[in-house]
């Protein structure tokens, strides 16, 4: 095969960078005999090779030769069976990019150049003691370098006449140490000694007092971070009078600052592309997701209601473009007592069968399956990853495009940002309260629950002796900066609420109340859905 010319690779390289990918050598010259095919529509076979490596679920931004072997063999494979419905297909399949939790970048703050830094070196999963001082570290640096920013909590860049009582410059806690009068700290709520908590940050750590605080909305609980304003007391205790979580930055002042880094995975989409995605974004009024959680695959009844809602949608004029199953697969956990996973192997290959009777389904929607605190897997230990191979064997033989995935995962929609996340968090944040929430806003515990996981930035600030994390992964439940969109399934009442611009919904448990969820990414309105009866 004769080397590529140099026209052609500029043009190969740019494109495919334009969508965030890297060629390497062997690679370009894979893709570059791919295009000799069609000598009269390269712009169009280019075209349509980026957008197949767009609705693949990809380890790597940087291709081998392997890599594009496998998607122009789908190509030429597909050439034959292509009709004239297909080209609309294409478009919607490769407007969706699923990102796997494991698979998500680690980034480093440095608070003396203030910038970050991605991690480049082997992330084990069985981490060191290190590993654990560095997840806090990291949680917290990532929320200090947030409220450095706010204008109520910025140092003024002059010093004006500013008296103490109106400044809320954050005091670290090593300097309240002589300090007589009203001040601002900010740390991490912990339990050093029993029955008594304490405060920490960077440099130290006080004890304090709760007990008259007014607070805002939110689960107060150990392991949160609060911005706190109160008084060090002649006991040593820091009295507190009024306390919260640090303020939210809106997510495009976030994403200005970070430079172009890669937070939520997927690659980096230059801004060229980013207009051109936006564009096909406010277009895509059709696109819908339908969310189930607690799919319980041995339970005759789920199956009977599963089938209804299958039909439901196959019969419709638009089928939704994403079907997103999330667990429990089982109506038991399938913890060391549990024996039937050759029977739950063979009721996934039924699910398969299920949705391929719907051939409308099968061909033009994709299924998304995340699994539940409570299924197969190595650990309890979040993020969990995706489904046993044994398991979904089956299922894969008749709907070989199901996506398996990480909980959480990620889901880009042409330039939105999705997260997924199934975990019975709302009981274990009540439970795990210091403080009852105050009611002066809202009295609604998921209302509580949201703004708890977007004012940390994290998915489950709760205690890791409640539920642990792998040390090394915790960067895979960060919510910075705030996507678009956040689903937090549980078992608990459906619901959906709007903060600060975000939309957040629980789809309810399907298995339970037989509810769950339509989302429409173009206009990101949430459809709370149940069966009757």
């Amino acid at each position: 095969m004769a080397p590529p010319s140099a026209a052609t690779r500029r043009k190969l390289q740019r494109k495919f960078r334009l969508r965030g990918f890297t060629l390497k050598v062997d690679a370009l010259e894979e893709a570059a005999a791919f295009l000799e095919r069609f000598p009269e529509a390269e712009d169009d076979a280019l075209d349509l090779l980026l957008d197949e490596f767009d609705k693949e679920p990809l380890q790597s931004s940087i291709l081998d030769r392997d890599a594009v072997r496998r998607v122009v063999a789908l190509l030429v494979e597909a050439e034959e069976a292509v009709d004239a419905a297909s080209p609309a297909v294409t478009s919607a399949r490769s407007a969706l990019r699923v990102v796997d939790a494991f698979l998500v970048p680690r980034f480093h703050y440095d608070p003396i150049k203030k910038v970050f830094y991605e991690h480049t070196g082997r992330l084990p999963i069985h981490g060191e003691a290190g590993d654990k001082a560095s997840l806090y570290r990291d949680r917290y640096q990532v929320l200090l370098q947030r409220l450095s920013r706010d204008k109520y909590f910025s140092k003024p860049a002059f010093d004006t006449v500013v008296t103490e009582d109106s400044s809320c410059e954050i005091t670290s806690i090593q300097s309240l140490i002589g300090c007589n009068g009203r001040r601002w700290i900010m740390g991490v709520i912990s339990q050093l000694e029993e029955r008594q908590f304490y405060l920490e940050d960077l440099t130290g750590a006080v004890p304090i007092d709760l007990s008259n605080a007014k607070i805002t909305s939110g689960f107060f609980a150990e392991n949160t971070v609060i911005v706190a304003e109160g008084e060090l007391l002649s006991n040593g205790i820091f009295q507190v009078n009024t306390c919260g979580f640090p303020p939210l930055e809106d997510r495009e002042a976030s994403l200005s600052l970070l430079m172009g880094l890669d937070f939520f995975g997927g690659g980096v989409i230059p801004t060229e592309e980013t207009l051109r995605l936006s564009s096909l974004e406010k277009k895509a009024v059709n696109d819908m997701f339908v969310i189930l959680s607690d799919v319980w695959l041995d339970n005759p009844e789920t199956m009977e209601k599963l089938a209804i809602v299958l039909d439901g949608y196959d019969s419709v004029e638009v089928v939704p473009s994403l079907f997103v199953l999330m667990g429990n697969f089982c109506s038991r956990p399938c913890n060391l007592a549990f024996n039937s996973f050759e029977e739950l192997r063979l009721q996934f290959g039924k699910l398969g069968e299920i949705i391929a009777a719907r051939s409308r389904l099968k061909e033009h929607s994709r299924f998304l399956f995340v699994p539940g605190p409570d299924d197969a897997g190595p650990s309890k230990a979040l993020p969990r990853c995706a489904l046993p191979k044994y398991l979904i064997e089956e299922l894969q033989k008749h709907i070989p495009n199901a996506i398996f995935v990480s909980n959480p995962c990620r889901v880009k929609f042409y330039t939105q940002e999705i997260v997924f996340f199934r975990q019975d968090l709302l009981y274990r944040m009540r439970r795990s309260c210091l403080i009852p929430p105050t009611t002066e806003e809202t009295s609604d515990p998921f209302e509580h629950l949201v703004a708890t996981i977007t004012h940390q930035s994290h998915l489950c600030p709760l205690p890791l002796t409640v539920q642990p994390i792998i040390w090394n992964y915790d960067h895979c439940l960060r919510l910075y900066p705030t996507p678009h969109t956040i689903v937090l399934a549980d078992k608990s009442e459906q619901k959906a609420f709007k903060y600060t611009g975000i939309t957040c919904f629980n789809p309810g448990s399907f298995a339970n109340d037989s509810t769950f969820a339509a989302y429409r990414p173009c206009t990101k309105e949430v459809e709370l859905s149940a069966l009757e009866g």
